[in-house]
């Protein structure tokens, strides 16, 4: 073949171009920017501050958390005072009858009696199996968990959260100033509808009442539309769907704060302007379309960064270092002082040093990777009360940045500082990376998915390079996430950075292990399209690498793809089939004849 030398690479070290870093250039004001990376498969937002990654989210698939569903109760355990209930999802959501009671009272009014004898009822006392009920996803699936639901239903509007079949009125803990909490209180009760309950968002702050009314009639018509949607379908169902990544994003973290939001998607930049005009008008002007050549997480030096969300080790710049150990009850993260070994003021102020600097990674990492649940932090053994009270302060200061509820207990005597933050699905490690099948859950690896979208990012950075043409070679796992159902995938991308594209399985891959070479159709072809239509063919039948999608696959001795019309029961067997679609990168084809057993090659 005609092409340059290849040398495989791992996804994890793979060479990257220079970074240019957006720091800004006045440290002594804080800047806070919103960096939208918008794909075909995904959208992926990062939060900088004064140029340094705090956050980032990723969208794949439609969210869970925040949508309506229409469910049936199919089991009451009163032994748990819990409830399960079908709403359509692949495992039953659970229900506890503290999601079912109205919020405790506090004062003596007949409403408030009324509460209080019911909530001394049992889960079997309000619920039946087979009844209908409508309920809010409050958190997503997690391992082997279903999601958590609620009956107790809120809408979040920009300033406002209305709550349907609720009667009070709150403001949001976050506004200190005792005359704003006043006016709010007053405004909210004011233009609260009959039946509903209403919280006052930290973004009201300063609002007239005009603007949150607004705020509160759009609410009220998107419940009205939920509500006729219940009526008309069928349980089990989804009534109405929490909204995108990105609307959620401009509806709630994009405030004052932020000094701008920079996107790279043309039509996404148009929605959210229009977006922004309905419920912030004034931060319009902070919106901006990035048009630069180069990939716009490359340019503010974030794809560096995310590499190292899946490390298990995290440095800091004294030399010492984190652990940080995800697991299903907790996260345990360790400080350590490693090369670290101080000045002239002894062991005491190194590790006071050290224990500051872990406080602030820490912070970044709660946030960075959205851990949630009980989080315990293992400090260096510090004697003086004097140091652990400035840790402490520094840490708890720290805390108030991070927009997730919290709870924070003290430094125990043994350098234990344990938290809570508020858990409402996977974190972002978890979301981006899947249990490795070699050390079953010991560690993590990138997966699939995250794999070929590496290598899709990798040939749009390389899409001027000579030729008109991409040759990949890969894992057979990536190669079929690569090229997606039906192709669509590997198409996409075809049409986007107009070369075409030539997939193959290398069987003797390691997992995370890719090839690009550049070279021309003309080459290409000849050197690898070794099938025509109509031709019949000994393909190794597997099972799809993708978990809940029942279709069966071909591979060839020479790693090409061929999605079966009809192999499910040749599974793990040889069988001859008949192409009768031919692509650059896979085929279609239908078995003529059963799969046996005979000696081929193994196909992880």
């Amino acid at each position: 073949m005609a092409a340059p030398k290849k040398t495989p690479v791992r996804a994890p070290r793979r060479r990257k171009t220079d970074l240019v870093s957006s720091t800004p250039t006045n440290s002594a004001v804080r800047s806070s920017e919103l960096i939208v990376n918008v794909a075909n498969r995904e959208t992926r937002i990062a939060l900088l501050e004064d140029g340094k990654l705090m956050e980032f989210r990723v969208e794949r698939e439609e969210r869970v958390v925040g949508s309506i569903f229409k469910g049936i109760v199919q089991n009451v355990l009163p032994g748990m005072d819990a409830a399960f209930v079908d709403i359509g999802l692949e495992r039953n959501a659970y229900l506890s009858i503290a999601d079912v009671l109205p919020e405790e009272g506090s004062d003596n009014s007949p409403a408030a009696v009324r509460r209080s004898e019911l909530r001394r009822r049992k889960i079997k006392d309000l619920l039946k199996p087979g009844q209908q009920i409508m309920v809010q996803v409050t958190k997503g699936p997690r391992g082997t968990k279903g999601a958590r639901v609620s009956t107790r239903i809120s809408l979040p509007g920009r300033a406002v959260v209305l709550m349907p079949e609720t009667g009070s009125v709150g403001v949001s803990r976050k506004i200190e100033d005792r005359r704003e909490r006043e006016r709010l209180k007053k405004i909210g009760e004011k233009i609260c509808p009959d039946g509903f309950g209403l919280i006052m968002r930290t973004e009201c702050e300063g609002r007239t009442e005009a603007e949150l009314r607004a705020d509160v009639l759009y609410l009220v018509h998107v419940w009205e539309e939920v509500t006729k949607v219940a009526k008309r379908e069928r349980a089990p169902a989804c009534v109405h769907r929490d909204q995108t990544l990105l609307f959620r994003t401009v509806r709630d973290v994009f405030g004052e704060s932020i000094t701008r939001m920079v996107i790279d998607d043309p039509d996404e930049y148009e929605k959210v302007h229009i977006i922004a005009k309905a419920v912030a008008p004034a931060m319009v002007s902070k919106i901006q379309l990035y048009d630069r050549e180069e990939p716009i997480f490359e340019f503010h030096g974030i794809e560096k960064e995310l590499d190292r969300i899946m490390q298990h080790q995290v440095p800091l710049k004294s030399g010492g270092y984190l652990v940080i150990d995800e697991m299903e009850a907790l996260t345990a993260i360790d400080v350590n002082t490693g090369k670290h070994v101080g000045g002239s003021g002894g062991l005491s102020d190194t590790i006071l040093k050290t224990n500051m600097e872990a406080s602030d990674e820490i912070l970044r990492q709660l946030r960075l990777r959205d851990m949630g649940g009980i989080i315990v932090c293992d400090f260096i053994d510090m004697e003086d009360a004097a140091a652990k009270k400035r840790v402490m302060d520094h840490f708890s200061a720290g805390l108030e940045r991070d927009r997730a509820r919290t709870r924070l207990g003290k430094i125990s005597s043994l350098g234990l500082l344990e938290l809570t933050r508020k858990r409402t699905g996977e974190s972002v490690t978890q979301e981006i990376t899947e249990i490795c099948p070699m050390c079953l859950g010991v560690g993590r690896i990138a997966s699939k998915e995250t794999l070929s979208l590496m290598i899709e990012r990798e040939m749009r950075n390389r899409r001027g390079e000579p030729g008109n043409a991409f040759f990949v070679e890969a894992h057979p796992a990536v190669v079929e996430a690569l090229i997606g159902l039906d192709g669509e995938s590997v198409e996409e991308l075809e049409h986007e950075i107009r070369r075409g594209i030539y997939i193959r399985a290398n069987f003797d891959f390691e997992y995370d292990e890719y090839e690009i070479t550049s070279g021309t159709l003309d080459v290409f072809d000849k050197e690898l399209m070794n099938y025509r239509r109509s031709q019949v063919i000994e393909v190794n039948v597997r099972r799809s690498a993708f978990e809940n999608v029942n279709r069966s696959i071909g591979w060839t001795d020479d790693g090409f793809f061929i999605e079966l019309i009809n192999g499910q029961e040749s599974i793990g067997h040889r069988a001859r089939v008949a192409i009768h679609d031919l692509r650059r990168s896979f085929g279609v084809a239908d078995l003529i004849q059963p799969g046996h057993a005979s000696p081929s090659r193994t196909i992880a």
